[in-house]
């Protein structure tokens, strides 16, 4: 190992440990590492093969390990496991960072304090579940929270359900931000002019009518994400605004029965590259999860000057302005709710644009993922702080 300061290492190495490998997660774990690389941190990243993380991370300069874990825990656990403590040994981290469920724990039975460990939910994993699944998730979190130096909240809203239920964690809480110089309207356009052109350069909107109101929802395709109440409450929505078009973006084990059950005026453009053209080309973002910690499409949008309807879910209500919650906050699972919400705003073109104009400038003031990543690098130097760095018997104890 090499000799660092008995302080604060000098060229401290973070690796992250990442399972899901697509979405929000690796967006926030590749700002993340562009940011730390940016300040001279070794970064490391092991995640599964498969997904947009691995490339993302690469170019962004961590050294990237594969690591074969699947979304869920099963029979392939104790492997899962092995394999992310050899990963561990072979980095010599100063600390892990583990993201989600499955990578905390991982992390935390392959490490087991022996080595700084955040662990950073993005979601609880007791909330996406039922029954004895939830029941044991939940009994999981309660214990392996002696194995986290700190457990990493995105919303106040999320470290508030953690402490409800029994976890008893060392909290930190540092909400999600998004890079504002890429999600922002077009230079010089203004907004009517900027979603003119941002529908003009997809082709997948091209036989949709110029004036047609477009409502785009942004997530993988599966039931968190609540793609299911929207297209439910759809219907509704154009007894009001029949000229509508819904356009779904995104990928996930849900497509087939979305796609089968998408009632008129629903579009799917799948899984994209890069989000922003089709944020800018909205009217509306919709995001009907069930739960989250704090999404990033809503911040993403309302960077662009696009107002947004949400789900009271996680930190869904820290991240709207002053003042948005009673036009673009609605209770999950409420079909109803939902599509009062998002005709009110379609048949509103004013209160569309002052809703957008006043997110814009909330996000630009409040969700800078510079701000962000460098309070994430000052809670790792807070941790390392105390602690010498790992010598090589330490780690493989």
């Amino acid at each position: 190992m090499p000799q660092e300061s008995r302080t604060e290492p000098s060229r401290p190495t973070i690796l992250h440990l990442v399972q899901p490998v697509e979405g929000g997660v690796a967006r926030v774990v590749t700002d993340l590492v562009r940011a730390q690389t940016a300040e001279g941190v070794r970064a490391i990243v092991a995640c599964p093969p498969g997904g947009e993380l691995a490339d993302r991370a690469e170019a962004a300069g961590a050294r990237v390990h594969l690591w074969n874990a699947v979304r869920e825990p099963g029979p392939g656990l104790p492997l899962e496991v092995l394999a992310a403590g050899r990963l561990i040994r072979r980095g010599r981290p100063h600390l892990v960072h583990a993201h989600s469920a499955k990578a905390g724990l991982a992390a935390r039975l392959a490490v087991r304090g022996r080595v700084p460990t955040v662990f950073q939910p993005h979601a609880w994993s007791f909330e996406a579940v039922a029954g004895r699944a939830a029941r044991a998730a939940l009994t999981w979190e309660r214990y392996a929270t002696r194995w986290s130096t700190r457990t990493l909240c995105v919303s106040e809203s999320e470290r508030r359900a953690g402490e409800r239920a029994g976890i008893a964690a060392r909290w930190a809480v540092i909400r999600n931000g998004v890079d504002l110089g890429h999600f922002a309207p077009a230079d010089g356009l203004a907004p009517e002019d900027d979603r003119r052109q941002a529908r003009a350069s997809l082709a997948a909107l091209r036989d949709v009518p110029a004036d047609a109101p477009l409502v785009v929802c942004v997530g993988r395709l599966c039931r968190q994400k609540g793609q299911d109440t929207l297209l439910t409450a759809w219907p509704r929505v154009l007894a009001r605004v029949p000229a509508a078009r819904l356009l779904l973006v995104g990928d996930g084990p849900d497509r087939e029965h979305l796609v089968r059950d998408a009632p008129p005026g629903v579009l799917f453009a799948g899984a994209v590259p890069d989000t922003g053209p089709w944020l800018r080309a909205a009217d509306l973002l919709v995001l009907p999860s069930r739960w989250e910690g704090m999404a990033l499409a809503p911040l993403e949008a309302m960077a662009c000057g696009r107002p947004v309807v949400v789900t009271d879910v996680g930190g869904a209500g820290e991240s709207l302005p002053p003042g948005h919650r009673r036009h673009s906050l609605v209770p999950p699972g409420d079909p109803g709710a939902l599509a009062a919400a998002v005709a009110a705003l379609l048949t509103d073109a004013g209160l569309r644009a002052a809703l957008g104009g006043e997110a814009r400038a909330h996000v630009r003031a409040t969700g800078d993922v510079r701000t962000t990543a460098a309070a994430v690098l000052d809670l790792y130097r807070d941790l390392l702080l105390p602690h010498h760095p790992p010598t090589r018997k330490s780690a493989k104890r």
